[in-house]
């Protein structure tokens, strides 16, 4: 059973950057693909970004490429969710998940608890 840890949420002001970051154990990551989703208050969870965990393929929700990129090292089973200019519509709590690899988006089984990025305008 995998566990999942994210961290590195917090309150920053537009245009700042962030890097979040989710530390996986107690699985063989090598057969998941990570993945970063957010919901914002009053909103349905949406995708933001996924990575297979072997060969580092990514890909970026349309909507923020040029402005999130999605990382791995496996050396230290953790995925990255880099965040840059970020605007108010991207305050949310954040989580990471993964999911089998050739598994479809709904097949996320594992989540972290979440954490909470806060952006001021």
């Amino acid at each position: 059973q995998v566990q999942l840890v994210e961290s590195g949420g917090g309150l920053v002001q537009a245009g700042a950057s962030l890097r979040l970051s989710c530390v996986a154990s107690g699985g063989t990551m090598t057969r998941y693909v990570v993945g970063w989703f957010r919901q914002a208050p009053g909103k349905e969870r949406e995708f933001v970004a996924a990575i297979t965990w072997s060969e580092g393929i990514s890909h970026v929700e349309d909507s923020l490429k040029g402005r999130f990129t999605i990382s791995r090292d496996t050396a230290r089973s953790t995925a990255y969710l880099q965040m840059y200019n970020l605007k108010s519509e991207d305050t949310a709590v954040y989580y990471c998940a993964v999911k089998p690899r050739g598994g479809t988006r709904n097949e996320y089984n594992y989540w972290g608890q979440g954490t909470q990025v806060t952006v001021s305008s």
